[in-house]
């Protein structure tokens, strides 16, 4: 109870195919900046239940029903980004073992297998084009062996093991994150400062479009107002009005006269 006082952000994390060992790692990686909570289910509805018990109405109350399946909590104050790379940084790769649910997609590349050729019929049960070179079985494209969800069979899992391919990657997996009373997604580690840059001058730019329709000045819109209204004096000049110019205007007519000519030349 005493981390859900010390601590206003945690991360939900799921630790599926994890080791304890990993886990370790992970408690020392985060030493100074964070601490890793891990427990039966159970045991820790009980404490958020009690904790809320004693604070009702705590933001804390967002967490509880996403207390469930074999997760963990790790607690900190520190930058979410750098928590979030420290937690990709401990994924490990690991053998397919037959049975097991494939993550993601497996691709066998081309290239030399190092086996003999004796292994041939191996490779065409397994629908693999080979052909023999320099004493080797070598796959001449490449293979889609396994899609993400797919079970892994006793012969995937022999031929990755022959090719010595680790094609998982296992370790903490982000699900939900609280930070001071709000619950988010895992999608927002991913937003950067380039993705803020673009949305801010995305919206800005909405700001600007309705305050021009409008005709209600703002920051926004300001310098598109004024570049507009230069071009409307602009214009009145080169139309050739007799009372009125500026120097900026018969400076835009000598340029509008130069092009003029450069097309016809063209």
């Amino acid at each position: 109870m005493g981390l859900l006082d010390s601590y206003s952000r945690c991360f939900i994390v799921e630790i599926d195919n994890v080791t304890s060992n990993q886990i370790h790692q992970m408690r020392a990686a985060l030493r100074g900046v964070g601490e890793v909570c891990m427990g039966k289910n159970t045991l820790i509805r009980k404490i958020f239940n009690m904790y809320l018990d004693k604070n009702p109405g705590h933001p804390y109350s967002q967490v509880a029903p996403l207390i469930k399946g074999n997760i963990g909590f790790i607690f900190t104050d520190a930058d979410m980004k750098f928590i979030g790379d420290l937690i990709l940084e401990n994924r490990v790769p690991a053998p397919a073992r037959v049975g097991a649910i494939s993550p993601s997609d497996v691709v066998i590349p081309p290239g030399p297998t190092g086996c003999d050729p004796g292994q041939t019929n191996f490779f065409q049960t397994l629908q693999i084009p080979t052909k023999i070179q320099k004493g080797q079985i070598e796959i001449t494209s490449a293979v889609s062996l396994l899609m993400k969800g797919d079970r892994v069979g006793n012969s995937e899992a022999v031929l990755l093991q022959k090719l010595d391919i680790k094609p998982f990657t296992y370790g903490m997996e982000v699900t939900h994150i609280y930070d001071q009373g709000q619950v988010f997604d895992a999608a927002v580690l991913n937003i950067d400062e380039a993705v803020l840059q673009e949305k801010f001058a995305n919206s800005l730019r909405t700001v600007a479009s309705i305050s021009l329709e409008i005709s209600y000045p703002t920051q926004a819109s300001l310098c598109h107002s004024l570049h507009n209204a230069f071009k409307a004096l602009v214009g009145i000049v080169v139309e050739g009005c007799e009372n009125y110019s500026f120097d900026q205007g018969e400076r835009d007519i000598y340029l509008v006269s130069v092009l003029i000519d450069c097309l016809i030349g063209f």
